[in-house]
Order: structure tokens, then sequence, then C-alpha cells
């Protein structure tokens, strides 16, 4: 079977595009199933009650229920004053996954989390995949900037190219081709280049559209969806959890968000999530997951603290896998020693983050984590040694 990142035949690759657009329409499918929805008030039979219009295209149905929980989710950003969106030569990270063909030529607009995992997709597959990032690092909101750069030089290695600290003015489609022009974010020289494809990454929005709730009173705070710390809305029988909230637009967030309202309208279980302990994963590969503070962050805020790094490089497990880049670092207080933050690449970084959230959620110092005896050999047991590094300023190996 060919793995996703081997280069093989064209007609090789062509079938893994058809594959991955096929598990799209499915999965695109499934999403179906659930009607869309406007929501509507006025036509409650007592007070208290919500009453919820549906219109799935075969006519209009209505449910009223004590309690509405609103989870509408995110949509990409399409409309911008500099390119229109077609979904054939420019694309979105909808579109990126129903092309016909392997572009010979892709340059991704945004250097954040889609357009690194859809880009370094496509430059597996055998494009020659350009991105165009407005800020000086990739990877988007929350990432350290020590992991950024690595793995920068890592997807470098791997073939992408970047331009970095860089403005997309105009995208013109030219035939069989796409005219991208930029110039530096701080001004200077226009420059172009052309693409069989674009893809356009540069965020997500809430999706609220024909939803109506500000109808009924959902009070917004700014663009999000204003809650309590019970995520009841201003209107008492009306919840909201998701990316139509604050907090980080992820799905594991989401997915703790719903199953706590749910628990708490069923039992009075008031519910608890803290967002500075939800993992972030960047499934490139390898992939970044990081959870807690970065550098940066705790420089800002003045925080004195320890660091530790263990090298991929010098883990057995990761050696025999031929697969050793990345490292794992630890960042906890100088004072205390409680972890303040954990990053990592490596190729199974979202499933070695899970050891980090544990120990973040439940306020372990990095010695803790120094002195729990980890199974090896293991991947994962990098954590133990960034660990040790950080609590001890060494490692046992390392």
């Amino acid at each position: 079977m060919l793995r996703l990142w081997d280069h093989g035949s064209e007609d090789q690759d062509e079938a893994e595009v058809a594959h991955g657009r096929e598990r799209a329409q499915w999965l695109r499918g499934m999403a179906r199933a659930q009607m869309p929805c406007t929501m509507r008030g006025g036509m409650a039979k007592e007070a208290g009650m919500v009453t919820v219009a549906m219109n799935d295209g075969s006519g209009e149905q209505t449910i009223t229920a004590k309690n509405i929980m609103l989870a509408t989710g995110s949509e990409v950003i399409e409309k911008l004053p500099f390119v229109a969106v077609d979904e054939e030569q420019i694309v979105s990270s909808t579109g990126a996954l129903d092309l016909k063909q392997v572009p010979e030529k892709l340059v991704v607009i945004g250097g954040g989390v889609i357009g690194l995992e859809l880009g370094s997709v496509y430059e597996r597959l055998g494009s020659k995949v350009t991105v165009v990032e407005f800020l000086p690092t990739i990877g988007g909101v929350g990432i350290d900037g020590e992991v950024s750069k690595e793995m920068q030089k890592i997807l470098k290695k791997q073939g992408m190219d970047f331009k970095m600290s860089t403005k997309v003015t105009a995208v013109e489609k030219t035939g069989s081709t796409v005219k991208v022009t930029t110039e530096p974010a701080a001004g200077g020289a226009a420059e172009s280049m052309e693409a069989n494809v674009v893809l356009v990454c540069v965020g997500r929005r809430e999706f609220r559209d024909g939803l109506g709730a500000e109808e009924v009173g959902v009070a917004l705070e700014g663009k999000k969806v204003k809650v309590n710390d019970d995520f009841q809305t201003s209107v008492p029988s009306i919840y909201a959890i998701g990316d139509i909230i604050h907090g980080p637009m992820l799905a594991h967030k989401a997915e703790d968000e719903g199953a706590m309202v749910a628990e708490y309208l069923a039992t009075g279980k008031k519910p608890h999530l803290d967002y500075n302990n939800v993992p972030s994963v960047l499934y490139t590969h390898p992939e970044v997951a990081w959870v807690g503070k970065t550098e940066e962050q705790l420089k800002a805020e003045g925080v004195a603290f320890r660091k530790g790094k263990f090298s991929f490089a010098a883990n057995g497990r990761s050696i025999a896998n031929m697969d050793t880049e990345g490292f794992v670092k630890v960042l906890s207080c100088k004072e205390t020693d409680k972890l303040l933050g954990v990053h990592i690449i490596n190729a199974i970084a979202g499933d070695i983050i899970s050891g980090a959230c544990i120990g973040i959620e439940y306020g372990a110092a990095s010695e803790d984590l120094a002195r729990v005896c980890m199974a090896h050999p293991t991947v994962s047991e990098v954590l133990k040694g960034a660990s040790q590094k950080t609590a001890f300023g060494k490692a046992v190996s390392g």
C-alpha cells in the first residue's frame, strides 16, 4: 500500500486522490444528515420553552423543547477582497478534498494549521507547494516560536517553499493557470507566481447564518455568542458550545463542552473546562502538538520558567522506526516546578500529548512526570526524558 508521504507513480497518485475524494464525500454525507435549521421565538406554548424551525428541503418541521443547545460550528472564510473562490482552480479546504488530479504547482495562501496540513498532503503526492504567510512564523496562533521554526525547517527539507511576512494582493485566473501577486507585508515591490491551483486557508468564521438566535434575544460578545460559566446564553433556555463561543475552535473542545452541558442539564453537575489545558495538534508529518503556555507567552507574562528538551534522535524506538525528527519541550514554573507547557514535534505527537494533558490538568510538576515509570522502548518515553531535563537539568539517557 502506498504510504501518503511516498512519491509513487502517476497512476498511484491519482488512485490516492480518488480514494481520498471518496472518503471526503462520505464524511460530508454524514454531516448533511444534520438538517439546516433556523430558530425563532413566539411559538412556545408555555414560558421558558423554545421552538426551532427546521427545513431540509422537503418541508418545514418545528420542535419545541425546554432547552436548546446551539452547536453550529464554523465554516471556511472564502470571501476576500483579493480572491474569489470557485472550488476548481481557486479552492477552499473543502474544494481541496475534491480536486480531480494532483496539481503540478499549488500555492497555499495561509501558513496556519489547515494550510500546512493540506499543503503537506499535496506535497507528498507530488505537487510543488509554495506557502504564502502574512506572519513571520508558520503554525498559526498559539504555536511555540522554537517549534514553529523547527517545523518550517522540516517542511522545507521535505520540499515545501515558504514566502513569509508576505501578503497576497491579487489572484487572477489566466486560462489553465492562476496568477498570484504578492508583496512584502511591510511594503515593497510586488512579485507574481503561477500555479495550477490556489488553496485559500486564511481561517474560519463562526457559522450563525439563518439561525435567528439574536432575534429571540441571544446576546453576542463581538462575533461570538455570549455564555456564562454554565454555557448558558442570555436566554435561560438556550445554551451554546463550540466554535460560536469563546475558546479555541477545536472539535475536541466542542465535544467536551457538549457532553458537559448535557450532563449539567440532566444532573445539575456544574461544567468545567480550562481552555489553557486544551491541546492543539497540527496533523502534518511529523505532527506538532502542544498544551499549555509557550515560551513567548510566559516571557510576556513575566513568569520565570525552566525548560527541558529531549530529541527523538536519542530515543531507541524512534531510531528503530527510522523516524527521529523532532523533540519534546517541557516548561515548568521556576519556583514551584508546576507544569506550564509541553510542546512536541513527532510522527505521533498528537498521541503523546495526552500524557502531558493529564499532568497539566491535575497540577503535576515536571518532577512528577520525570519519576513516572514509562514503558521502554517506546516513543512516548521522550516525554519523561524532557521532564527529567526540566526537573533535574539532565536525563538518564539522551
